[in-house]
């Protein structure tokens, strides 16, 4: 007798439980726990101009994250609306501001194609030659990014020659030719030094070529002299001493080749017909 109570009582027990996965199963088929991701809650709609204004209101405290994100919700939300188009021309300028520079060009890159004759273009080409420009390594390392960022500035300049925009683009263009002109210096030495003389008046020659207003042109004009003294080539190196002197007669780099060129009797003395003539200014 007591063998059929309790065989009763584990059968009833055995139903509760399966009742009860049972339950467990249909809540989980139905939140989607079992057989798909949850439902995604809907993200509530805010009125283009409240996400604007917060954004800006985040940028005054320099929470250009936050603001970042309050924009692209915008953008989301209200893609035809007015403020979408200064809500990424403020995506280019929040990603500047916190140094994502890669992040400001694709963004300045995304509102040019939008809007290509906006009025605010030479504002964000500004911003990507900038982005550029900030990002500029130093003489040794590859100098990508200054051509991107004179290729950048140039199209400002050109496009845009009153804006306000360009006077500071031209400014930053000096100091990436410099760059460019210290990057072949560089080689130019580095050949130098292991008696590659051609390869290293080539490099020499491009900055006396390109980059006349840089800081390295009166050395590229010293070592010119010293590259075509070491080929033998008198009548060039006395050239390159000549241009030096005319343009920088009290300069040490002068006073260099001119002891340089005394040393085996010669003296600065431009040949017509060299190709160093059109640059005695």
């Amino acid at each position: 007798m007591k063998l059929d109570v309790v065989s009763q009582i584990s059968s009833r027990a055995v139903r509760f439980a399966a009742v009860g996965l049972m339950a467990a199963f249909l809540a989980a088929c139905a939140g989607g726990g079992l057989f798909g991701p949850p439902k995604i809650k809907e993200e509530p709609v805010i009125p283009a101009a409240t996400l604007y204004q917060g954004a800006l209101d985040d940028m005054d405290r320099q929470y250009y994250q936050t603001a970042i994100k309050k924009l692209e919700q915008l953008e989301r939300q209200h893609p035809r609306d007015p403020l979408s188009e200064k809500s990424k021309l403020m995506q280019v300028y929040a990603h500047y501001r916190i140094g994502k520079y890669d992040q400001a060009i694709l963004a300045a890159d995304r509102f040019m194609a939008i809007y290509p004759n906006g009025k605010d273009v030479p504002y964000v080409l500004w911003l990507k030659g900038t982005s550029y420009f900030g990002q500029i390594k130093d003489i040794t390392r590859d100098q990508q990014l200054s051509r991107d960022a004179i290729d950048t500035y140039n199209l400002l300049i050109s496009n845009y020659p009153r804006s306000e925009y360009a006077t500071d683009a031209k400014e930053k263009l000096l100091v990436a030719y410099d760059q460019l002109a210290g990057k072949e210096m560089s080689v130019g030495r580095y050949y130098l030094g292991n008696g590659q003389y051609t390869a290293a008046i080539n490099r020499f020659r491009e900055v006396v070529e390109r980059w006349q207003t840089s800081t390295h042109i009166e050395e590229a004009l010293y070592r010119l002299t010293e590259g075509y003294l070491l080929l033998g080539l008198t009548n060039e190196a006395m050239s390159s001493a000549a241009v030096l002197g005319h343009n920088y007669p009290s300069g040490e780099w002068y006073k260099r080749a001119f002891e340089l060129l005394g040393k085996q009797g010669l003296a600065p003395n431009l040949n017509s017909g060299s190709w160093l003539a059109a640059h005695r200014s």
